[in-house]
Parts: structure tokens; C-alpha cells; sequence
């Protein structure tokens, strides 16, 4: 029986404007089925990437980006903020619900990095693939992973450091000075892993692209086109890769992506900065929810959730904090609880329970500041 082609291409290195409109350009053609299954290769020039639902003046150090050229971007995935340059390689699955026999996202996670542990592996280490998203070697994180719906489309991508600079990553996102001392990154080295240090030398491009297409052949039992693509300077040209269809839907990507509406869409001006946030931790990623509150009427005026989580259709998060608008403080459990069991939402290892838990520390936040105000009268 023959098998099944799939296409494989490399964009090279791009800036994330760039790279961000082709995720969505590939993703539109593919829904729209004008293009077979792929498999892309990426890098970046340096770039600070948010997750879809994050805040760009709360994950980053906006003025340190525009110091250093660093371009700050936002991806259609979910997750956290991320540095990303030419020492690291992207690799994105563009897939059908039936060549993946899930709409699981937690089953459709499991098998493709799995698949990706596998190439990994063949350069010369034992990769794992560890819940919920990443692949580890000896403990130590060597690629983050994610991906998002598109009716029966999906985008699944990871990132695999080659040699990567941690001291920088995190001079890039807010995070508190203590965490910037040299005990801090020395230990936050020690939690992730470059394949330099693990192999001695980096590997060429070419060979990490190589095992990592062909532990994808196998898991799928597909072929990839013959092509070019298996090489370190990959061709700058996109007409050389992409359709005609693709080349339009990239273009009118680029021209909404390329701009601070959609790279700040989520920030909010001064007036409406909120008074209290939560940040809690579960099984699903880390939720931050900011409240605005409303002492007096001891009302939840307007709720912002961000962090790093994956929740699809993307809209449900807006459509949750719409549903919180306005509504008194002792109702908001209620208002969550009856939202979920009304609205059809992909989560991965999450629940309703774990937004509740996050405002709550929020609104727990609120009463300790009322408690000490009274104290001061």
C-alpha cells in the first residue's frame, strides 16, 4: 500500500511578524483544504514571543526589547512568554483531526511529542516526553510544545534549544529582580537543557531536521516530498514554497499582524489598571486573573485572564471574562461554573475549578487590602 505524502518546508530565519503570519496563513489554507498536511521548520530573529492570551506589559520588559532589538510579538497559541533566536529550531505539524484519530488535545500531545522525543533522541540522548507539553532530557526542559484548533485544522508546534541563552530570556520577561541574581539563572540553567551541553557541539541544522521529519514519517507512516529542505542555509524565497493561495493569505495575515493592535490587544490602558490579581498553579498551566473591583457594591467590575494555559476556540477566554462583567463578588462562581457547562471548549488538563481558584485569590487580595485600610482608620 503506498503511503500517504505529506509536504515539507523551511522558512529560514524570519522576523516573528513574519513567522506569526505564516502560522495562520498555513493554518487558513490547510482548514481550507488547498494544502496537504505539513511539516514546517522555523527560526527567529530574536524575538520575545507572547502566548495568545498573555499581557505584553505584564510578561515583559518592554523597554529592554526596544534596547536591544529584541521584536515583541504574539503567537495564535496559547503558553507563556518565550525568547526566541536563530540558536533554537521550530518545527510546526499542520494536521487534520483524522490523520490524528483525536480531537484530544491532551492524546494529540502525547503522540506528536512523543514523536519528537523520538528525533531528538536519535541525535545522541535520551529525550522524554513529559505532561502536559514538553519534552525533557535527564530532567531538564529541551523543547516546549503547543497547538491550537482551526475547525478541524490543527497547529501544533515546538521549540527545541540548540544554544540557548537563559541570562537573557530572563532579562526579557518581568519577573522580580531577586530572580536576576547569578544563583537565580545559574539555577534556572540548571532546569533546562542545551544540546550543545548535552552533545559537546551544537548539531548542524540539516541533522536535527532530518531526525526530527523522519520520527514524524514513522509515528504517522507517511513520506515527505522530496525537496531541499534538509539543509542548514535554507532558500529565502517564499514563492518557492508556498501556493498561490498561501502567498495571498500570508500577505493579508502580515499586514494585521505586523502592527501594535494585535501585538498589545490585550494590554489595558492606565484608567482600567486593576486593583487585585491571583496567580495560581495547576495541572492545566498558570492562570493570572486581574480584578477591577468595586468596593462599595462589593461588585467584580471587569476581569482580565491571562498566563499560561491553552484553551480553544481562542474566544472562550474573552467570552468568559465578558460573562464576569458587572456581577457581584458572591456570584462569581456561579457565573463560571454555568458558563463552562454551556460552552463547547477544548482544555488541556484544565476546569472551571482552576479559574475560580485564581480569582479567588484575587478577590482574597481585595479583602486583605480592605482589612488593612481598616485598620489604618
Amino acid at each position: 500500500m503506498t503511503k500517504q505524502t505529506w509536504r515539507m518546508i523551511d522558512t529560514g530565519v524570519r522576523p516573528a511578524a513574519q513567522n506569526m503570519a505564516l502560522n495562520r496563513a498555513i493554518l487558513e489554507a490547510h482548514q481550507e483544504g488547498k494544502i496537504p498536511h505539513t511539516l514546517r521548520f522555523l527560526q527567529f530573529k530574536p524575538s520575545a514571543l507572547l502566548g495568545f492570551h498573555q499581557s505584553a506589559e505584564q510578561e515583559l520588559r518592554i523597554d529592554y526589547c526596544k534596547e536591544n532589538n529584541i521584536d515583541i510579538q504574539r503567537r495564535m497559541t496559547g503558553g507563556g512568554a518565550i525568547y526566541f533566536d536563530e540558536t533554537q529550531i521550530g518545527w510546526e505539524l499542520y494536521l487534520d483531526k483524522k490523520a490524528l484519530g483525536t480531537a484530544d488535545m491532551s492524546a494529540i500531545a502525547k503522540k506528536i511529542c512523543e514523536a519528537a522525543a523520538d528525533g531528538i533522541s536519535r541525535l545522541g540522548v535520551d529525550a522524554k516526553f513529559r505532561p502536559r507539553n514538553d519534552i525533557e532530557v535527564d530532567g531538564k526542559k529541551v523543547s516546549g510544545t503547543g497547538g491550537a484548533f482551526d475547525g478541524d485544522s490543527i497547529l501544533y508546534q515546538g521549540t527545541l534549544l540548540v544554544d540557548f541563552d537563559v541570562e537573557k530570556m530572563m532579562k526579557i520577561l518581568r519577573i522580580p529582580a531577586e530572580k536576576l541574581s547569578d544563583k537565580a539563572i545559574s539555577s534556572a540553567r540548571d532546569r533546562v537543557a542545551n544540546l550543545k551541553d548535552l552533545l559537546g557541539e551544537a548539531p548542524s541544522m540539516a541533522l536535527v531536521k532530518k531526525h526530527i521529519s523522519e520520527a514524524f514519517a514513522e509515528a504517522f507512516d507517511v513520506e515527505f516530498e522530496e525537496n531541499d529542505v534538509l539543509t542548514d542555509l535554507p532558500t529565502d524565497s517564499l514563492t518557492e514554497m508556498l501556493t498561490k493561495e498561501e502567498q495571498e493569505l500570508y500577505e493579508e495575515a502580515l499586514s494585521e499582524i505586523d502592527t501594535d493592535e494585535w501585538v498589545y490587544q490585550l494590554n489595558s490602558p492606565a484608567s482600567e489598571l486593576p486593583i487585585a490579581q491571583g496567580i495560581y498553579k495547576c495541572k492545566g498551566g498558570l492562570i493570572r486573573a486581574s480584578i477591577s473591583f468595586d468596593k462599595q457594591k462589593n461588585m467584580i467590575k471587569q476581569v482580565w485572564l491571562t498566563g499560561d494555559y491553552f484553551v480553544t476556540p481562542r474566544r472562550t477566554v474573552n467570552d468568559l471574562e465578558a460573562t464576569l462583567k458587572e456581577i457581584p463578588a458572591d456570584q462569581m462562581e456561579t457565573k463560571v461554573n454555568a458558563f463552562f457547562e454551556q460552552t463547547e471548549a477544548e482544555m488541556m488538563m484544565l476546569e472551571a475549578a482552576d479559574f475560580i481558584a485564581a480569582i479567588n485569590l484575587a478577590l482574597d487580595q481585595v479583602k486583605l487590602d480592605q482589612g488593612k485600610e481598616a485598620e489604618a482608620i
